[in-house]
C-alpha cells in the first residue's frame, strides 16, 4: 500500500475496521470477496469474516481489482471531510502558532504520532512535524513583509534565539530573514471537494496545483514546483486559493462553465501546448487524444499527448478529463476512472455533485489568517 513512510500494518487495519474507526476513512479501503463491494472504514454494513477482507490504499486499487463501491457508505461519493483528530491539530496549531507538538503532547492528546504522520503525509504530502514547521516559516514570512520587527516575529513563532530562527527560515525559504521582503513562496491548502479532498497550491501572481490527495504523484509534483519556481512550498492562503476555492464551489454545484483564476503551468514547449490546447475544450464536450496531437500540430504524437496529459498539475481547472479515447471510451485518468466519469457527467447534465459545506478548522487554508 503505497511507499514505506505511508504504509499501515495490516493489524492496525484490522483493528480500525473493527472499531469501524472514521479516523481512518481515506486511508485506506476495503473489499469483501464474498460480495465483490469495497467500503470505507468506518461503513455501518455488518462486519465481514477476516478472511473474506483485502485491503486498498485507494478506492482506483478497489476498482481495478473489480470491487464495486458500498452503496451505505459510498467511499466514491465522500466528500473526504478530515476526521476530528485532524480538525483538532489544525485549530491547535492556527490559534498556538508558536507551539511545538512533540510526540509525546500528541499521545497526551490521544493521537499516535505514527497515524498522524501518515494522514498528513497522505493529505499533505509532509509529515505532522514537517507540516506545523512549514505553517510556522509561512506565517513568519507573512509577519516579516508586513514589516514586524524580527525579534517580535522569532519569539512569537516559538523560537528562543535569533540564530535557531534564522537558521529554520534559510532552511525553508533557502534565504536569511533580511532578504524576506522580496521573497516569494508557493502556499498550499486543503479542500474538500464531492469527488474527494483537493490540495491546491498557489504562489503571489498564480495558481500552480490543483491535486486529488492520494495522488501517488504528489511529493513528485512538490519537487517540480520547487525546481521550477525555485522556492519553498508552505501551507498558507492568498488571494488566488480563495478565488479558486469560490470557483470550485460554483463548477461542483453546476453553476460555473469556465475558471477565471490565473494559471502558471511551465513545462516543456511541447506539454505547454496541450496543456493549453486541454483548455480550448468546450464544457460539457469531449476531444480525443489523436485531436489534441493534431491540435499541437504533432499528428503523430498520440503516445506522447497522452503521457503529458497525465502530468497535467492543475486537475479539473485544466481539464484533462475532456480527453477520451477515439472510440469514446473513458482512457486514462490520474485521478480515477469513477472521478472522470463523474466530471464528465456533471458537464453533460446528466449527474449533480453537492458539496458539503466546509468545517471551518478543517479549512484554514481557505480562510485568511494574520
Amino acid at each position: 500500500m503505497g511507499s514505506m513512510s505511508t504504509v499501515l500494518t495490516l493489524p492496525e487495519m484490522r483493528r480500525a475496521l473493527g472499531r469501524r474507526d472514521p479516523g481512518y476513512d481515506g486511508l485506506f479501503y476495503f473489499g469483501v470477496r464474498t460480495t465483490g463491494i469495497f467500503c470505507r472504514p468506518s461503513c455501518s454494513s455488518r462486519k465481514p469474516k477476516p478472511r473474506n477482507v483485502e485491503f486498498f490504499s485507494n478506492p482506483r486499487e478497489a476498482s481495478f481489482a473489480g470491487y464495486r463501491p458500498c452503496k451505505r457508505c459510498h467511499p466514491l461519493e465522500a466528500g473526504g471531510a478530515a476526521p476530528g483528530w485532524v480538525r483538532r491539530l489544525l485549530e491547535r496549531i492556527e490559534t498556538r502558532p508558536e507551539s511545538r507538538m512533540r510526540d509525546a503532547e500528541l499521545r497526551r492528546l490521544g493521537i499516535e504520532p505514527a497515524r498522524a504522520r501518515r494522514w498528513f503525509l497522505k493529505h499533505y504530502g509532509m509529515t505532522f512535524q514537517a507540516y506545523s514547521r512549514a505553517r510556522r516559516m509561512g506565517r513568519a514570512l507573512h509577519d516579516i513583509k508586513r514589516g514586524i520587527a524580527m525579534d517580535e516575529v522569532a519569539i512569537g513563532r516559538g523560537y528562543e534565539s535569533h540564530s535557531g530562527f534564522r537558521e529554520a527560515f534559510a532552511k525553508t525559504f533557502g534565504a536569511a530573514p533580511a532578504a524576506a521582503r522580496e521573497q516569494d513562496c508557493i502556499l498550499v491548502g486543503w479542500m474538500e471537494s464531492p469527488l474527494g479532498p483537493l490540495l491546491a497550491a498557489a504562489n503571489s501572481r498564480h495558481v500552480v496545483l490543483v491535486e486529488f490527495t492520494e495522488r501517488r504523484m504528489l511529493e513528485a509534483q512538490f519537487d517540480t514546483l520547487r525546481r521550477r519556481f525555485r522556492c519553498a512550498i508552505v501551507p498558507g492562503d492568498n488571494e488566488h486559493l480563495r478565488k479558486l476555492r469560490d470557483e470550485l464551489v460554483e463548477y461542483f454545484d453546476g453553476r460555473r462553465r469556465r475558471f477565471t483564476v490565473p494559471l502558471a503551468f511551465p513545462g516543456t514547449p511541447f506539454q505547454k501546448k496541450v496543456w493549453s490546447e486541454l483548455m480550448k475544450i468546450p464544457y460539457g464536450e469531449t476531444r480525443s487524444y489523436e485531436d489534441i496531437a493534431r491540435a499541437v500540430g504533432s499528428a503523430s504524437a498520440v503516445r506522447a499527448v497522452g503521457q503529458t496529459n497525465g502530468l497535467n498539475r492543475i486537475c479539473v481547472v485544466i481539464p484533462c478529463h475532456r480527453v477520451v479515447n477515439k472510440d469514446g471510451k473513458l482512457g486514462g485518468y490520474g485521478g480515477g476512472l469513477w472521478r472522470k466519469q463523474a466530471l464528465l457527467e456533471l458537464e453533460q447534465g446528466r449527474r449533480q455533485l453537492e458539496l458539503k459545506a466546509p468545517e471551518p478548522a478543517a479549512q484554514w487554508a481557505w480562510q485568511k489568517h494574520g
